[in-house]
This record gives structure tokens, C-alpha cells and sequence, in this order.
């Protein structure tokens, strides 16, 4: 994790200045696309949030110290009082004017540290699959990324869905993995705000999709495929973290871009059960790009 901490010194390095993500990346010996997937595991929000978080702690420190709230807004990158205001409240529930109050309470975003965990607690039940090209096949809907316990937007996708739906996608599916799936596809570059991700209920298929349905080509490629069981959302959202912070810095992959699946056995009452995981995955030798920016 020696990397990635280097990584977030030059964020700390100025947190005023503009953050280069491309150059983050590459001290962390990866793209800046798996750079902010595997951020936002580890750490449990965005990079982009970690950020606002870290600028607006450090602006607080100034703002009690006494600078004019508009030079500390510009100095941060708002465009004005009124914004950084908001964002100031937003985080502390209070104005700049009302934090230097003797005894105002505020809240603070520490520096993070990477620590790579050696207890080996973690039984990471894996195995790796070389898949041809497929289609999913389903309904889709923008959801927000809930890192743990129930996600509201996806409970109520679900609840919305045409009781049609469920039989005709399992019916339509013919291929691996089989039976009804979650997928979500996330985008390269969160919001500002958190991030987001298409979500899907889908089957992989190898026939043409019914006008009807959303599809998305999914090309041939490599896939390594988590095992959990136990209680319910929990269990599941911890192979993502899992994945994230113990398995891919001990293989020789990177997180690829495409779809993630999840299919779900879940045992009676439906509290708990069985999930397998579809992470695409490719190659992690470091380019020659990579290897001339560590140089």
C-alpha cells in the first residue's frame, strides 16, 4: 500500500491546487480508471468526496482562525461565499460565522492511510473464467452506491419491476452465470456529489433481446468469480471490499472495465444465503507509459 499512500500525499501536498487524478493514478502503479473504482472500495466514498471532504476541513481550520470567508472560498474553488457557505453548513450544520462561536462542535475528514491487512482472516473463495462474448438482457435504473446495508433507490427499482419480468429473463437465460442477476456498471469518473451506477436486473443470454428489454453487448474476456454466504446485504457488499483490498493486490490483475454480476441463492426467508460475484479482469503488468512516469 506504499503506493497509494504516496498517492494521497500529493493530494495533501496542496489541497487548494487543481488534483491531477492521471498522476495519482500512476504513482499508485495503475490507470485512473481502477484508480477511482478501488478508491472508492477501500476508502468507502469517492475519490471526488474524499476530496471535497479534505478541502473543506482544511478551510475550516482557516475560517476559525479568522480569513474572510470569501478569500477561503476562492482559495478552495468555490465560485462564491454563498456556495462554499452551503458546503460549509452541509458538512458542519452550521455557517462559518456560527463555527467561531467559543465551543462551536465541527466535524473534520482525517488523511487517510492505506494499511494492508496480513491477518489473513479473509477466506477470498475464487476462481477465474475466460467467458465468451455475451448479452445482458433486462431493466435498468441510475442508482446511488450504498457501500453498507439496504440501498433504497435498488429496493425501490425492484419493488417497481413487472412481476413479467423476472420469468421471461429467467427463460431468456442460456449462459454464465445463470438465473436472474444484479449488475451494476459503474461509471469512470464519480460525481461530485457520490457516485452512481447503472443497476440492473438481468439474465445473460446468448439470443437477441426482445424489443422490450434493455441490452448490453458484453465483449469475450477474463472474470474472476467470488464466493460468500451469510446475512444479507451484508455478506454480499463485503466481496467488494474484499476484492478490493485483498485479492487484487496479491494477483496479477487489475479491475477491467465492464459490467459486475451478481447472482443470489438466497436461503429460506431470505435473509441470507449464497452469492457469487463476476468481476471482469485483465492483465496487471504495468505499461511502458506506466513504468516512464515512476522513472
Amino acid at each position: 500500500m506504499q503506493e497509494w499512500n504516496r498517492a494521497i500525499e500529493l493530494i495533501e501536498a496542496d489541497l487548494s491546487a487543481p488534483i491531477d487524478v492521471g498522476r495519482l493514478a500512476r504513482v499508485a502503479l495503475t490507470s485512473e480508471y481502477h484508480f477511482r473504482r478501488m478508491f472508492a472500495s477501500l476508502a468507502g466514498i469517492p475519490l471526488s468526496e474524499y476530496i471535497r471532504r479534505r478541502r473543506l476541513t482544511a478551510a475550516t481550520g482557516e475560517i476559525v482562525a479568522g480569513r474572510p470567508v470569501l478569500e477561503v472560498a476562492t482559495r478552495y474553488g468555490y465560485g462564491s461565499a454563498e456556495a462554499f457557505t452551503r458546503a460549509f453548513k452541509a458538512m458542519h450544520g452550521m455557517t462559518p460565522s456560527q463555527a467561531r462561536r467559543p465551543g462551536a462542535l465541527l466535524r473534520s475528514q482525517p488523511q487517510l492511510r492505506f494499511h494492508l491487512r496480513i491477518e489473513g482472516t479473509t477466506d477470498m473463495k475464487h476462481r477465474i473464467v475466460s467467458k465468451d462474448a455475451f448479452r445482458l438482457v433486462g431493466r435498468k435504473a441510475r442508482v446511488r452506491i450504498v457501500h453498507e446495508g439496504p440501498n433504497p433507490d435498488i429496493e425501490q427499482f425492484e419493488r417497481g419491476l413487472d412481476p413479467a419480468v423476472r420469468p421471461l429473463l429467467e427463460e431468456l437465460s442460456d449462459t454464465e452465470p445463470r438465473g436472474l442477476l444484479s449488475v451494476t456498471d459503474t461509471i469512470e469518473r464519480p460525481e461530485e456529489e457520490g457516485s452512481e451506477v447503472d443497476y440492473w436486473r438481468a439474465a445473460a443470454t446468448s439470443r437477441p433481446a426482445p424489443e422490450d428489454l434493455d441490452s448490453l453487448e458484453v465483449p469475450a474476456g477474463r472474470w474472476v468469480v467470488f464466493e460468500a454466504e451469510g446475512a444479507f446485504p451484508e455478506a454480499l457488499q463485503r466481496l467488494w471490499a474484499d476484492a478490493a483490498a485483498e485479492w487484487f493486490p496479491a494477483n496479477p490483475y487489475r479491475w477491467a472495465p465492464g459490467p459486475q454480476l451478481l447472482s443470489v441463492q438466497p436461503d429460506p426467508g431470505g435473509t441470507s444465503g449464497r452469492g457469487r460475484l463476476w468481476i471482469p479482469v485483465e492483465p496487471a503488468e504495468p505499461t511502458a507509459a506506466t513504468r516512464e512516469s515512476l522513472q
